[in-house]
């Protein structure tokens, strides 16, 4: 990794290692945020409206992280990897289906990638932390309460008591 250079005191081994946890879960995170606008325009059924509004704000606040975590790669003397080439190879959430529009389908998706990329990001805070650097923890621990208020108002539509 060809770093550029910067005054933040963090070590250079602790840089290096955050930069590239960020990397990984920017890319997850950039996925994430297609992922739900790719539901947004084909969900289909009685729900739509409110389903389709709610997306939107879901993207507008996975925009805010996307944007912190790449800012923070990119405050370490690292570059941040968007596009979507390096979002495509480095994603770790499963392929979004193409093929559905029923509202629980794509609950039923978004919910295990809302779920699978929040696990990854309680992952990545620890890891952060073990590296050193605890300003990137402190962002993923911001996206992680983030994504589980998310996931929970995915499943709230799921989770009816009868």
């Amino acid at each position: 990794m060809d770093a550029i250079v910067t005054k933040n005191d963090l070590k250079s081994d602790a840089k290096k290692e955050s930069i590239d946890l960020l990397n990984a879960r920017l890319a997850d995170a950039i996925d994430l945020a297609l992922i739900t606008k790719q539901a947004h325009w084909n969900v289909k059924g009685p729900q739509f409206i409110a389903i389709h509004e709610m997306l939107d704000t879901f993207r507008e606040e996975i925009d805010g992280h996307v944007d912190i975590i790449a800012e923070r790669a990119a405050q370490l003397g690292g570059t941040a990897h968007g596009t979507s080439q390096e979002v495509a190879k480095a994603t770790k959430l499963k392929p979004y289906p193409t093929d559905i529009h029923k509202t629980n389908d794509h609950l039923a998706a978004l919910i295990d990638r809302y779920a699978a990329a929040a696990k990854l990001t309680r992952a990545a805070i620890d890891e952060a932390a073990d590296a050193g650097d605890a300003d990137t923890a402190d962002i993923f621990t911001a996206y992680s309460r983030s994504l589980d208020k998310l996931l929970w108002f995915l499943e709230a539509h799921t989770q009816e008591k009868e």
